[in-house]
Formats: structure tokens, sequence, C-alpha cells
């Protein structure tokens, strides 16, 4: 299967995570395999990557492209909040390496199917995993208009969000609202024109799906102790996407970076806290403008890495 998808700075990730033989690795977002294809073959001979992904077709698309790494590499349908579980059950006690790209794969926003995208018509769906219930169509047309301006807001930093929210009420007490098409016309109108180049109905759909998939709770609480799953001078890089994702990794890392967290009036130091890891990145890397130009999807990335201490 053509999974189509084309990871990000792969370059820059390689490089910050420094793959060798004998040491394991954790790709918490194996999306199409691209990331983890790098990590095992610079790992060669003997290094060993756990893959993790909630999406069947990322999973069915990842054992096909990196079959011939079969003996190096375990792959489990699982969201990477539950990595620390897993690497119980396998019997890896700790990790050399973590990678995080939060970033939608181009398969994903190309399928129309899935409903992810504002460009083609399809049912509002938007579940990277389709196990579960909830999907956009579910949100839009039964949460409470303050419910829905809160998550607009909140979720999309959208400025218009109670005019979009109650505008979307409208519309659906007429018939339900079914299609992509349909609720990015609806947006359109109640947003009008922008300044900016973004099409009205983008902070709309990247609200929704980071509501549908409950992204920000589950990096949240990842990071929360993210830093155990790894090994002394064992690194942890993570691509975010927009300025929500990355103000939660830049957050958690300058935490982890810290030797005490009291306040700074505090005469002596009564938190416990102790520094865990190193930051290797002061600034967010971002692609380089040959690889943007290569891939567009990528021009927003930002990549932040640390060293476990």
């Amino acid at each position: 299967m053509a999974y189509g998808h084309a990871p990000v700075m792969v370059r820059e990730v390689m490089e910050l995570l420094r793959p060798r033989t004998h040491k394991r690795y954790l790709d918490g977002t194996l999306g199409g395999g691209g990331h983890a294809e790098q990590l095992l073959e610079l790992s060669a001979p003997a290094g060993e990557v756990l893959g993790l992904d909630i999406d069947e077709e990322a999973i069915e698309a990842s054992r096909a492209r990196l079959l011939r790494f079969a003996g190096r590499l375990v792959i489990r349908r699982a969201n990477f909040t539950e990595a620390r579980k897993i690497l119980e059950e396998i019997g890896w006690e700790k990790v050399d390496g973590v990678l995080l790209d939060l970033g939608l794969s181009s398969r994903q926003v190309g399928a129309p199917e899935r409903g992810f995208s504002f460009q083609r018509r399809a049912r509002l769906d938007m579940r990277m995993d389709r196990r579960q219930s909830l999907d956009a169509y579910r949100i839009v047309n039964t949460f409470a208009v303050t419910d829905l301006g809160r998550l607009l807001r909140d979720f999309g930093e959208e400025p218009r969000a109670r005019r979009i929210a109650m505008a979307i009420d409208e519309a659906r007490r007429q018939t339900a609202i079914e299609t992509t098409t349909e609720l990015a016309e609806i947006v359109q109108r109640a947003a009008g024109k922008r300044r900016d180049r973004i099409h009205p109905a983008t902070r709309t759909f990247q609200a929704l799906r980071i509501a549908v998939n409950r992204e920000l709770e589950n990096l949240e609480g990842f990071l929360k102790d993210a830093y155990e799953l790894l090994h002394p001078n064992g690194r942890m890089a993570i691509i975010s996407f927009h300025s929500l994702e990355d103000r939660l990794v830049k957050s958690a890392f300058r935490k982890w970076s810290r030797s005490c967290l009291c306040s700074p009036r505090t005469p002596v130091c009564r938190c416990g806290w102790s520094r865990k890891v190193r930051l290797l990145t002061s600034r967010p890397v971002v692609p380089s403008q040959i690889e943007i130009q290569r891939n567009p999807r990528a021009r927003s990335a930002r990549l932040r890495a640390v060293e476990r201490v």
C-alpha cells in the first residue's frame, strides 16, 4: 500500500537522536515509517525500534515498508501515552531515544473518507483511531454553542469563535451538518474575509481535529514524566506543528532542565525536584527552505530535543 507520507526533518532528527547499534528506540508516532526506517538503518546491525500508532492504515503501511527489519522492529497499535506499559510488556526497561512527530500524515489529509480536509467533500470524521465513537460529526451537531465556541477559541485560536459557533448552531437547527464542505461554507460565511492568507475554515478544522483525537490532552499527559522512559544520555525529540503543541513541549522541556521548581523568593529549596535533562535545542529547529519547497506541509514544523542526565 502506498501510504504517501514524507517524514519531516529526518536528517535533523537523526543528528539529534544519534542512532547506534545495540541501542533501543521508541517511535511513538510511527506513521508511514519514514523516521523509523532511518532509525533502523543507522542503528544497524543490532539496534531495535518500538513503533506505536493508533491509525490502522499507518500500521499496515509501516509493516510493509519495514518488513526487512522485522527482527529488530516491534509494532503496536497504541497511543504514545501507553508507551511505558508497552515497554514493560515487551521487556524493555527503558530506551535510548524517543521520537514524536505530532503532524498529520499526507495520507490522512489526502484521503477524502477520513474527513480531515475541507478541500474535498467527505463525511465529517477526523478520527485517527477509527475504533473510537467520538468524531467531528458528533461534535459539530451535538455540542452546546458555548462548548463549541470554547473549543474553537482554545484549540483553534480562532478570534471569531463565538460567531462561528452560532452560525453552526443556526445551520444544524435546519438539518444536520454532514460533510466537510458544508461546514467549511458555513464557517466561511460566518468568518468573512481574513487578513492572512489561510482559508477561513482552517482554524475550525484544526480545533475539531484536536478535540476529536484529544491531541493536547494526550501530549500533556505524556510530557508529565516522559523523561523516565530514557536511559541516562538517552535523547528525546518532538516535532510539533502548531503553537499549542510547541508551547507544551517547550514548557515541559524547560521544567525538566531546571534544578529547582521553587519560587525565586524561597530561601531554601523545598520542592525536592532535581534536573532531569539537558536541553539540546535552545530554540526550535525548523525545516530548511529546500525541504519546504519539496514538502510544503513541513513549513510549520518545529523540532525540540533534550538529553537525559
